[in-house]
């Protein structure tokens, strides 16, 4: 048994977000937010099946495979692909795979030069700029497409636990799931024991998450059938205003 997400009404986004820290449409939601055809979101399911490993992981896992890119979004909604970069976050936010640089290969063309890339983006900067009250923030984006599997028997979304990020706004997109059990999202409040658990099932829907208010995780993955194996292929972006996340300068 899963329980189904709490789906919010496109038109209640920005109230729901403000109020609760979280959010999540379904995948005719997220296609209308972004001004996209939903076909063009689903032609880049295929460019999962070609993540390279992420060779970072310290409990020695061969489970997670991931890419990365890095954009900025200015106030008139224009999206400029950046330098690729390593991937840092402060041992703060992450407490097992902080305070080193990150080097993941960058996302493939089909994704980053299609034409509702730049829409997403933009789209889901509007959404932020609301959530913070600031219509003229620039924003600094990373996307990591990542794919768990049962390699090892057990796959783990978030092997650094439940967690923030420290960003504005955390987007997960569930592009699919295949031979699983688990996986079940949980976002609680960052200020007290109230919570909320749920499973992303459907192809393309979307958490969206107020990053200061809220920690999340996902629950590990395990194969419905051993021998066939499965995986849970997502898609999240962080939004951050005043630059990318690094280590500080001496």
């Amino acid at each position: 048994m899963t329980l189904p997400p709490p789906l919010t009404a496109l038109t209640a986004l920005d109230a729901q977000l403000a109020g609760s820290g979280y959010a999540v449409l379904d995948a005719a939601s997220l296609a209308r937010h972004a001004a996209v055809d939903a076909a063009a979101l689903a032609a880049w399911a295929p460019t999962w099946n070609d993540l390279p490993p992420d060779n970072y992981l310290k409990d020695g896992g061969r489970y997670r495979r991931r890419r990365h890119g890095c954009f900025t979004v200015a106030a008139d909604g224009q999206v400029q692909a950046m330098p690729h970069r390593a991937h840092w976050q402060p041992v703060e936010y992450n407490a097992l795979h902080g305070g080193i640089e990150r080097w993941f290969e960058p996302m493939v063309p089909a994704m980053s030069d299609s034409p509702a890339w730049p829409r997403l983006l933009a789209a889901l900067a509007r959404t932020a700029a609301t959530l913070r009250g600031d219509p003229a923030a620039a924003w600094f984006v990373e996307a990591h497409p990542f794919r768990i599997d049962t390699t090892d028997g057990i796959g783990r979304p978030t092997p650094e636990g439940a967690h923030r990020d420290g960003v504005d706004l955390v987007v997960v997109i569930l592009v699919a799931r295949h031979g699983i059990k688990g996986g079940e999202t949980r976002v609680f409040d960052a200020r007290g024991p109230q919570g909320m658990r749920f499973t992303l099932t459907e192809p393309w829907s979307v958490l969206l998450l107020d990053d200061e208010r809220v920690i999340h995780e996902s629950t590990p993955i395990q194969p419905l059938d051993a021998q066939a194996g499965g995986y849970r292929d997502t898609l999240v972006l962080t939004y951050r205003r005043g630059g990318f996340q690094g280590p500080a300068q001496a």
